[in-house]
């Protein structure tokens, strides 16, 4: 008979891992010392091994097993989705409608989200939405974790996504982002290695050149910079060039400018990511309907 784990032993050894010490989770379990050693001495009867390295109470700092480390992992997971039944459940005990929650990445999270899902909420005020944004391999991720009911990314490889449903709807083209009185700022469209003549920062796009000609130049950026607002406030100040989706260059950026990339023409495509195996939750299908016949009214184009 397999073991039934419950939700607060796991929370212990969670808080015991992180905090690296019993006494810390105590204080943050609001429980006493003695309570979360035999909180996770009963843990590890269930499991039959050890978690943590060392387990006198005197011992200031706790290390895990190896089999604590891959339990862990899963504990997280257990806790996370333990966590969103118990948030839906009380929402519908709420009479309220439901959950819904998406990640999308950012150029699209600030461009077109927020005009589609003021609408789209108008219509249903009683649903309580979760929005998250990062970039397209974060938003993989979460759905992959299933900590999101859908994606709006892009994927680079589609062929390596057997297990998602990639709905293309958006497309921007790849462009060089540089500030207005900078040498290249004059030009209408350029080549990639035209590029080579000046300081390079990769961010979290540049993977869009990895299938193009223009692949040197992921190897050649001097400077890399995931944060957005990081990127622009660098751009801004002359630091270097980079390139960016059009979707993704700040529009209202009164110093910078977007010069399209010619030679190659690198298109970004866009979309509704699911998993497979997961069928949607009616608020996210309601969405993603919503979504879908706006962008065909060519509303979001």
């Amino acid at each position: 008979m397999l073991p039934e784990f419950k939700i607060a032993q796991l929370r212990h050894f969670v808080w015991v891992a992180e905090l690296k010490g019993f006494h810390a989770a105590a204080e943050k379990a609001h429980r006493s010392q003695p309570a979360i050693s035999l909180s996770i001495k009963d843990l590890e009867g269930k499991l039959g091994e050890a978690l943590f390295e060392k387990l006198n109470q005197k011992t200031t700092r706790a290390e895990l097993t190896p089999f604590g480390q891959q339990f862990l992992l899963q504990a997280k997971e257990l806790i996370a989705h333990h966590d969103r039944v118990v948030e839906d459940m009380v929402l519908l005990a709420e009479n309220k409608t439901g959950h819904l929650r998406l990640a999308s990445v950012p150029s699209i999270a600030s461009r077109v989200l927020p005009a589609l899902l003021s609408e789209f909420v108008g219509e249903t005020p009683d649903l309580h939405v979760s929005f998250f944004d990062d970039n397209s391999n974060a938003v993989l991720k979460m759905v992959e974790e299933q900590k999101v009911d859908f994606g709006i990314a892009h994927l680079f490889h589609e062929q390596e996504h057997t297990d998602k449903t990639f709905i293309p709807i958006w497309e921007d083209r790849i462009g060089v982002v540089c500030p207005n009185d900078h040498p290249l700022a004059d030009s209408t469209e350029l080549h990639w290695k035209e590029l080579r003549k000046h300081r390079l920062i990769g961010n979290g796009t540049s993977r869009l050149l990895e299938d193009s000609e223009a692949r040197p130049l992921l190897g050649a950026s001097q400077f890399y910079i995931s944060n957005m607002i990081s990127l622009i406030a660098m751009l801004e100040a002359g630091f270097g060039v980079t390139t960016l989706p059009w979707y993704a260059f700040p529009q209202e950026s009164k110093t910078l400018t977007f010069i399209p990339l010619k030679t190659p023409t690198v298109i970004r495509r866009i979309g509704i990511v699911t998993l497979n195996s997961r069928s949607l939750t009616p608020p996210a299908k309601a969405l993603v309907d919503f979504i879908l016949a706006r962008s065909q009214q060519g509303d979001q184009t």
